[in-house]
C-alpha cells in the first residue's frame, strides 16, 4: 500500500468535521476561516458561528492582531493552527489567491480543506488536489456550497433552513439543488447526517466515488442521494462503481439540466455535453443498470427513497 493510499484510509471526514457522539468535543471542531475580513466571508462566518461552528480564528494577510465578532484573526495559517489546533479551513478568498491560501493551509496542518471560490483555475485545483493528497488531507470544492452536519455544524455558504438532523447523506454537484433536494427530504421525514457539496468544477477535490467511499461502512447512515448534472462522466463512474462493489445503502439520483442543449456549458464548468457524452439520457441509463431509481424533479425524490427503503 503507497502513502497516498494508506493516508486516504486512514481519512475519515466526520472525525475531522465533528468527532464522534459522546466524545467531549463533538461538534465543536476548530475551524479557521481563510478571508474572513472579506465582505463574502464575514458575512459566511456570522451565520456559521450563529448554527453552532466553532470559528476559533481567522486569516487575512496583514490584519494579524485584530478581531471580527470576538473572533482572533492571525496574518498567516501557521499562527492560527498553532493557537487553535484546528484541522479544518473553510476558504474563502478570491479565485487568483486560492492557490497559496491552500498550499498555505496543508503547510500549517489542515486536513479539510472547504474551497468555496469558484472561476479557480483548473491548474491551480489540480496543484492542490496533488498537494493535499501528499499531505493525507482532504479538499471538498472548489465552487461547493460547504458541507453541513445538520443541527451540529456547518462549513460553507448553506442557508440552514432546509437541513435537519437524520440518517440520509447528500452528495451534489450543484450548491442549490442540494438546498432544494435536502428540503424536500426534510419535509418527507428524512433528515441527513451529512450534506456535501462535490463542487461544479471540473476538478474535484473529493469525487462522488470518493464521497461513496466516506460513508458506505458507517451505521450511522441508511440512505444516500446524489444530485448530479449534465456533463462529465461522473455519474456514469459513480453507477459503475455502485455495481463493482455492491454498494448496499439505498441510493436515489437527480440529474439536473435534462433538457439543455447539447454542446452549451449551463452554468458550471463542468456542465456542458459533447454528442451523447455527459448527457442526461447517458447518466440516467448507467444508474438504471445499478438499481439507482433517477427522480425528474427535485419534489420527487423523497417519494423514490421512502420506495428503496421499503424494499
Amino acid at each position: 500500500m503507497t502513502v497516498m493510499e494508506e493516508n486516504k484510509k486512514k481519512f475519515n471526514i466526520f472525525d475531522i468535521l465533528v468527532g464522534e457522539k459522546g466524545d467531549s468535543d463533538y461538534g465543536k471542531k476548530p475551524v479557521v476561516i481563510q478571508g474572513i475580513t472579506g465582505s463574502y466571508g464575514s458575512t459566511h462566518t456570522r451565520l456559521m458561528k450563529a448554527y453552532g461552528t466553532n470559528v476559533a480564528a481567522g486569516v487575512t494577510p496583514g490584519k494579524g492582531g485584530q478581531t471580527f465578532e470576538g473572533i482572533p484573526i492571525y496574518s498567516n495559517m501557521a499562527d492560527a493552527v498553532k493557537a487553535t489546533g484546528a484541522k479544518i479551513s473553510g476558504i474563502f478568498v478570491p479565485a487568483q489567491f486560492f492557490l497559496g491560501a491552500a498550499i498555505e493551509a496543508l503547510d500549517a496542518g489542515v486536513k479539510l480543506l472547504v474551497a468555496i471560490p469558484e472561476h479557480v483555475p483548473v491548474r491551480d485545483s489540480i496543484k492542490v488536489l496533488e498537494y493535499a493528497r501528499s499531505k493525507g488531507a482532504r479538499m471538498v470544492g472548489p465552487n461547493t456550497p460547504g458541507v453541513i452536519v445538520p443541527e451540529v455544524m456547518k462549513v460553507g455558504i448553506m442557508p440552514a433552513q432546509p437541513f435537519k438532523a437524520g440518517n440520509t447523506v447528500v452528495f451534489s454537484r450543484s450548491g442549490t439543488l442540494m438546498y432544494e433536494c435536502s428540503f424536500n427530504l426534510t419535509n418527507r421525514g428524512f433528515g441527513q447526517r451529512l450534506a456535501l457539496g462535490i463542487g461544479g468544477d471540473p476538478i474535484n477535490g473529493t469525487n462522488l466515488i470518493e464521497a461513496f467511499d466516506l460513508i458506505r461502512d458507517r451505521q450511522d447512515v441508511d440512505s444516500v442521494v446524489v444530485v448530479g448534472e449534465i456533463g462529465g462522466d461522473a455519474e456514469e463512474q459513480l453507477a459503475e462503481y455502485i455495481i463493482k462493489t455492491s454498494f448496499s445503502k439505498p441510493v436515489v439520483a437527480y440529474i439536473a439540466g435534462r433538457a439543455a442543449p447539447k454542446e452549451k456549458r449551463m452554468g458550471h464548468a463542468g456542465a456542458i455535453v459533447y454528442g451523447n457524452y455527459g448527457s442526461a439520457d447517458s447518466k440516467v441509463s448507467n444508474y438504471a443498470k445499478a438499481g439507482v431509481p433517477v427522480a425528474k424533479r427535485p419534489g420527487e425524490v423523497p417519494e423514490l427513497l421512502a420506495q428503496k427503503m421499503r424494499k
